[in-house]
């Protein structure tokens, strides 16, 4: 008899029961411990290593050097004298010049003026301390052991920095005017971006879901291009219609297309479908018996709209904000083609790193620019906790009513923005097949001959199609299976927790951002996955990670549409987990985990930012080959390699609705 049970009163004593775990829970924490170590390598590792990056600064610290310097004979050696007295006594290095970054070097030969390299005299040099580094060419010498060269030798000593931990990088940046300049400028082009694509996209949301305006279905298609299109190519139309030999130059009134004007027009283009479908789902959400109370009351059109329709979207406007807030202030492509000389952050990151090599300033950048995208993202998570749901069961859909002049007004804004978006397809498409743009408008194919342009040729697109694939077939893969760990796994709340918020951490994190922290965690020998850094590998990590959180909130909505009482039945049927995960999950799933594939495949077709730092010459890709030829002046090829991908991405899309027809068609039936 077990008195324990028996005597509720009585304390409990010796260990504690607890529940055993059983062979699938096991299987499922290994999982869930796998996906899990892959996100933190791929994810929060390479951000903490770049964060310190930033931290890092390098000074050369010439008490840490001591000379010594021979007569003309060699074998009678002068005083033993350090660096910083030679450099009190001269004033040969200033005290400016000493901050400098990881790859600073300093001539020895700096502090002997009267030095000769033919010269038949001989100098020793050696470090104070075990870390005092030096190098004679590409030899790295280190330590407080006298190492004597001959001055032709001596005049290829250089010292190197010592590093250090603190925030003068920081300190640096923002005493920088210029640099400084940019955090203005990114939070006003992104601010003015955000009101005015939120304010079309809300109403043509509302067109849409609040008139009976004809051909809904051709808009809400057209709408949707631009996703399918690198952020450059919009850049490159506007040139092409504004710029200093554009169709509509004039229209600008003498102002530039080179600059704000310009950005603020591309970001409309790129960011207008990430807002319309988050807003247009918010509308179609809606109770017709709301709008019938409203009408009951004797409410005006006006006050409905007020205290109806704006409150019951109000938080996919705030969402949606919030997307294209983050997509322009984080976004490289359409400032590095249309901005000019207005200085953007994502800009910056890339100046500092491709122009100037100065990697620690570029991750004091990228620390700046993570700061309004983890904002962004906080509140947002914050406004939809708040958020409760406006349907409910007995809820009555909305169904529009005819009204020829709101329908005649909706249908015709539609057809201005479609007008709009179709226009800045066909200028790319016109630049990629006239011979020279406006001179001489003959139709030509010698724009795709892409091997005879700078840029990365026709390898560049079969490589850019094999990281679409790759991204699509590995991505898909762990994506669902981490969701399904966090999903139907049970126990283990803590460790999903965690799963869960490094899932959503890549939303947060800038492509740039998360290509230089890349540089810094894999381009180190170090390493032991330092040989994936260079290869098609690591692109495809990186383009994994960068887009991680959509696709995964997408396979836990369709998982969270399946009865828990599923894993009950097959665990008291004593089924093993992965039969019932083959057989029923996935393809009850089926249509999510198409969804994902797809999603992958076109963001890694147009992704430029997360990729710009880490292709090596066997791995370039269209779309850096798009920025590469516009960098060297060859616009009509890569407004060509741009459609080429948006051709691309048209015909993945074809290919999938086919796929995913005929797969729904056998897996689905009992829908």
């Amino acid at each position: 008899m077990n008195f324990a049970l028996e005597a509720s009163h009585l304390p409990l004593t010796g260990k504690r029961l607890r529940q055993e775990a059983s062979r699938d829970d096991l299987v499922k924490l290994g999982f869930m411990a796998v996906i899990g170590l892959y996100l933190i390598v791929a994810l929060a590792a390479p951000l903490f290593v770049m964060l310190s990056k930033s931290l890092s600064t390098y000074r050369f610290e010439l008490a840490a050097f001591e000379f010594q310097v021979s007569d003309e004979t060699g074998a009678n050696w002068g005083p033993v004298v350090s660096a910083a007295e030679l450099n009190r006594e001269l004033g040969a290095v200033a005290d400016t010049e000493l901050s400098t970054n990881s790859d600073g070097r300093l001539a020895a030969t700096k502090f002997f003026p009267e030095f000769k390299f033919r010269s038949p005299v001989h100098y020793r040099i050696r470090g104070t301390t075990d870390d005092a580094a030096f190098l004679v060419g590409s030899t790295r010498e280190k330590g407080t052991a006298w190492r004597e060269y001959d001055s032709g030798t001596f005049r290829r000593v250089v010292l190197r920095p010592a590093s250090s931990l603190g925030f003068e990088n920081f300190r640096t940046y923002f005493s920088t005017p210029a640099l400084a300049q940019s955090i203005h400028n990114s939070v006003l082009m992104a601010a003015i971006s955000t009101v005015v694509t939120i304010s079309i996209a809300f109403a043509l949301a509302y067109g849409l879901t609040r008139s009976c305006m004809p051909l809904k279905g051709l808009f809400r298609g057209i709408l949707t291009i631009p996703i399918l299109v690198p952020s450059l190519l919009p850049g490159i139309a506007l040139v092409y219609l504004f710029g200093n030999q554009g169709v509509f130059k004039d229209w600008l009134m003498g102002y530039s297309i080179y600059g704000p004007i310009g950005i603020v027009i591309g970001s409309v283009f790129f960011t207008l479908p990430h807002a319309f479908l988050i807003i247009l789902t918010a509308l179609s959400i809606a109770d017709a018996r709301h709008y019938e109370a409203a009408a009951s009351l004797k409410a005006s059109k006006w006050r409905t709209f007020t205290t109806v329709t704006v409150p019951g979207a109000r938080y996919g406007i705030v969402s949606a904000a919030f997307v294209v807030f983050t997509l322009v202030i984080t976004d490289f492509g359409l400032p590095k083609v249309i901005g000019g000389q207005y200085g953007m952050l994502a800009v910056d990151i890339y100046k500092q790193v491709i122009g100037q090599q100065n990697f620690e300033m570029g991750a004091v950048v990228s620390v700046i620019l993570l700061v309004p995208a983890v904002l962004a993202f906080a509140v947002d998570r914050r406004m939809q906790r708040r958020q409760v749901a406006l349907l409910s069961a007995r809820a009555v859909p909305y169904v529009p009513k005819r009204n020829a002049r709101m329908d005649t007004l909706c249908f015709a804004f539609a057809g201005l923005v479609s007008l709009f978006i179709l226009g800045m397809i066909a200028m790319c498409q016109i630049a990629a097949i006239v011979k020279f743009w406006p001179y001489d408008l003959a139709l030509t194919a010698k724009n795709f001959a892409f091997d005879l342009m700078d840029g990365g040729g026709w390898a560049a697109y079969a490589n850019s199609i094999r990281l679409a694939l790759l991204t699509a077939l590995f991505g898909s893969v762990v994506v669902f299976a981490g969701a399904y760990m966090v999903e139907k796994a049970d126990g283990f709340r803590f460790g999903r927790s965690i799963f869960h918020f490094l899932a959503m951490m890549p939303m947060a994190v800038p492509g740039m951002v998360l290509g230089l922290a890349y540089i810094f965690f894999f381009n180190n020998p170090a390493n032991p996955l330092h040989p994936i850094y260079g290869t098609m590998t690591i692109l495809v990590v990186c383009t994994v990670t960068h887009f991680y959180t959509v696709a995964h909130l997408t396979a836990l909505t369709a998982l969270k549409q399946m009865d828990p009482e599923f894993e009950s039945v097959a665990a008291s049927l004593k089924q093993p987990f992965h039969r019932l995960f083959f057989r029923v999950t996935v393809p009850v799933c089926l249509p999510a985990i198409l969804d994902i594939a797809i999603y992958l495949f076109v963001n890694a077709m147009t992704t430029v930012s997360a990729v710009v730092f880490l292709y090596a010459t066997g791995t370039k890709l269209a779309s850096v080959a798009v920025l590469n030829m516009d960098d060297a002046g060859d616009i009509a090829p890569a407004a060509a390699m741009g459609m080429m991908i948006f051709y691309t991405n048209i015909a993945a899309k074809l290919i999938h609705a086919l796929i995913a027809r005929g797969l729904l068609a056998r897996t689905q039936a009992w829908r």
